[in-house]
């Protein structure tokens, strides 16, 4: 497969090379697997962010994408995108100058439920692409890949992943979308017609060999994995969605996409971006977050069916306290006397690391930082800051999840023409001169 410079070698090239570190295990970063791998003497390392930057040919966030940003949207960078926890992107300033211009584009995210309740390491992305839609005012498209929970899990029915897709819709739609502006979808539902034409078209152009090279498949794994990566690629065409964007496939077919999704899921896009031109479509443009760690610790990830892993939506404020003070790793020392003397490290404590995603006061999480760091906050009084933070944040999620009806969820699940704006002050370019 070719798509830009630095197209990565495939993930399993990636590992088997990895290996060669003795007494050291791989970083392993793939949509269907996140570690950091370990060091010699077994100890979990973070993810090396800037190597897969390297690695998939990405770019950085930098300074000047973030000026630009402000400039054109009016808009402070998110907090996000202002620490780093937002790092990556692949032309996000192509899709900054179509918005200046006042030209169209959608965002498209997507989900795979794959239990009843979400995390926060799943709702904490939804509520950044709800701050791009409310920045942008543009129509948001949300996948429920409900089949491929279904085709890479054995162990469940078709029956379980439609439950899980319902009650999944109900939590993204408790973050607080405009269904307005949102189309939440079900791909055992909604795949037909002119999205499933795409995904025919997407198909004919990816070869076995390239999903076995770009996933790490092998023969043994069944045709649907295979398939998939044609499936998830057909959201990132307008085409895929009349409803919204209207039958006029040249117009339609002209309009890109902006996924912001964790960087694990880039091996799909990379795919999808070489395939597009094929197609005549253009390629999406994707904007990378890191992972919100397990409460482990670095180079783990929160799992759906691990409890002890996560801070889920449905849980109790008693069990919010409880999983910090029992699971969540710190970074402070073994004892009171230590702490004030050396500090905490608040880059391997998880409820410092919590509250930058959590907190949007850049000064206060700066204080807590340094307070920390120098001995004056102990790890205790650290917990309670983002016990104290997540019981809130669950708490206004679970009192707007109560108000979402099963009739609020049909009609965000309804095809239909959406309401948006866009950059409603474009800047038209200047003329040229003949």
């Amino acid at each position: 497969m070719a798509d830009e410079p630095g197209q990565p070698p495939a993930l399993t090239q990636l590992a088997l090379a990895e290996q060669s570190i003795v007494g050291a295990t791989a970083q392993n970063v793939t949509p269907f697997d996140v570690s950091g791998g370990t060091d010699a003497e077994g100890k979990p390392l973070p993810v090396d962010y800037n190597r897969l930057v390297e690695e998939y040919g990405t770019k950085k966030i930098d300074h000047a994408l973030l000026v630009r940003f402000e400039h054109v949207t009016g808009h402070k960078p998110h907090r996000f995108m202002r620490r780093g926890l937002v790092f990556s992107h692949r032309e996000l300033d192509l899709i900054l100058n179509r918005h200046e211009r006042g030209q169209p584009f959608f965002l498209y995210t997507g989900r795979g439920p794959s239990s009843d309740s979400m995390h926060i390491g799943h709702t904490v992305p939804f509520e950044f692409t709800k701050w791009l839609q409310e920045v942008f005012d543009v129509p948001l498209v949300i996948m429920l890949t409900d089949d491929e929970k279904y085709i890479f899990n054995q162990g469940l029915e078709l029956d379980d992943v439609q439950k899980f897709t319902r009650q999944n819709a109900k939590d993204i739609i408790s973050i607080g979308f405009d269904v307005k502006k949102t189309f939440i979808f079900s791909d055992l539902e909604f795949v037909g017609g002119p999205f499933y034409h795409n995904i025919v078209k997407i198909s004919k152009h990816i070869s076995l060999n390239q999903a076995q090279h770009t996933f790490g498949f092998n023969n043994s794994d069944n045709i649907g994995k295979h398939h998939f990566c044609a499936v998830q690629s057909a959201s990132s065409f307008a085409t895929s969605f009349p409803a919204i964007f209207g039958t006029d496939q040249k117009k339609a077919s002209s309009i890109p996409c902006l996924i912001p999704c964790a960087i694990d899921q880039d091996a799909y896009f990379r795919i999808t971006r070489d395939v597009a031109p094929r197609l005549k479509y253009p390629k999406p443009a994707l904007i990378h977050s890191t992972f919100l760690p397990a409460l482990q610790g670095a180079g783990t990830k929160m799992s759906a069916s691990k409890d002890h892993t996560s801070i889920f939506m449905k849980d109790t404020p008693k069990q919010i306290k409880d999983k910090i003070n029992k699971h969540a790793f710190s970074g402070g020392q073994d004892t009171k006397e230590l702490q004030e003397e050396l500090g905490g490290d608040p880059e391997v404590d998880i409820s410092f690391q919590y509250l930058k995603f959590m907190l949007d006061d850049d000064e206060e999480l700066e204080n807590i930082r340094v307070a920390y760091r120098t001995g004056k906050m102990l790890t205790g009084t650290l917990k309670q800051k983002i016990i104290k933070v997540l019981q809130d944040y669950v708490k206004g999620f679970q009192e707007r999840k109560g108000k979402t009806t099963d009739e609020v969820v049909d009609e965000f699940m309804r095809p239909r023409k959406l309401d948006f704006r866009g950059n409603p002050n474009p800047v038209q370019p200047a003329a040229q001169n003949v």
